[in-house]
């Protein structure tokens, strides 16, 4: 089996893109490292072939800021497989309390929201993972 690709979006300038791509680090970096891999999802949208070429035919997980699915749709259209489309919304909406109050730099509520979602992204990893 290969490594499972984790592609955040890239959100510049919206806190719920930093959140996604902070919490894409901790899953690839800290917590799933040995089964889990990352590609910049710019390259993917330019159409870099390497890019493309670590998502075709895997087991993908988006993470998108927003409902426009940046994330999921330009990795369905680089042939990767979406196992779990995530939106860092969704988790926001479960823990209205952490409400981000900064863009740049990850507040106090902004590394908690991210560590919930890295949490989602190990667990849908650890389901690839065992169903393989």
């Amino acid at each position: 089996m290969g490594k499972i690709i984790v592609i955040p979006c890239s959100g510049i300038g919206k806190a719920f893109g930093t959140i996604g791509r902070e919490a894409a680090q901790i899953v690839v970096d800290e917590t799933r490292p040995e089964v889990t891999d990352t590609v910049c999802l710019s390259a993917l949208v330019m159409g870099d072939e390497d890019a493309r070429a670590r998502v075709h035919g895997r087991h993908c997980i988006t993470i998108d800021g927003c409902p426009v699915g940046c994330a999921r749709k330009n990795v369905e259209l680089a042939g990767g497989t979406v196992a779990r489309a995530l939106r860092v919304v969704d988790t926001y909406k479960d823990h209205r309390d952490l409400k981000p109050k900064t863009v740049t730099e990850l507040d106090e509520a902004g590394r908690a929201l991210a560590k919930i979602l890295a949490q989602t992204i190990a667990e849908e990893v650890d389901r690839i993972v065992e169903a393989e």
